[in-house]
C-alpha cells in the first residue's frame, strides 16, 4: 500500500498531513507494508505527476493506493486519523468482523 501526498514545501497543512500519516504508519507497526511519498507540486515533475492524478489547485491531496488503484482520497484537507485507520488496518490484515 502506498500513500501519496501532493503538496507544497511551505504549506502547513501539507506538513501536518505528512506528519499525521507517518506517525499513524509507525504507531500501527506498518512501516514494512505502507509507504508514504511526498510530491512537491511546485516542481515540473510534481505538476506532471499531479496532473496524472487529477491534482490541480487544492493542496494537500492525499491518495491511498493499493494494488495499483486508488482506494482513498482527500482533496484540499488533512485526512482525519479515523478516516485513515480503516485503510491501514486492511494493510495490516485487521478486519472489523
Amino acid at each position: 500500500m502506498e500513500v501519496i501526498i501532493f503538496g507544497k514545501l511551505k504549506c502547513g497543512r501539507c506538513k501536518g498531513t505528512q506528519s499525521r500519516v507517518s506517525v499513524l504508519i509507525e504507531k500501527m507497526g506498518l512501516t514494512d507494508r505502507v509507504s508514504m511519498r511526498f510530491v512537491d507540486v511546485e516542481t515540473i515533475d510534481g505538476r506532471a505527476e499531479g496532473a496524472f492524478h487529477d491534482v490541480y489547485d487544492a493542496v494537500p491531496v492525499t491518495i491511498i493506493r493499493n494494488d495499483g488503484r486508488d482506494i482513498g482520497r482527500w482533496d484540499g484537507m488533512m485526512p482525519r486519523t479515523e478516516d485513515l485507520t480503516p485503510h491501514f488496518e486492511s494493510a495490516a490484515g485487521v478486519s472489523e468482523h
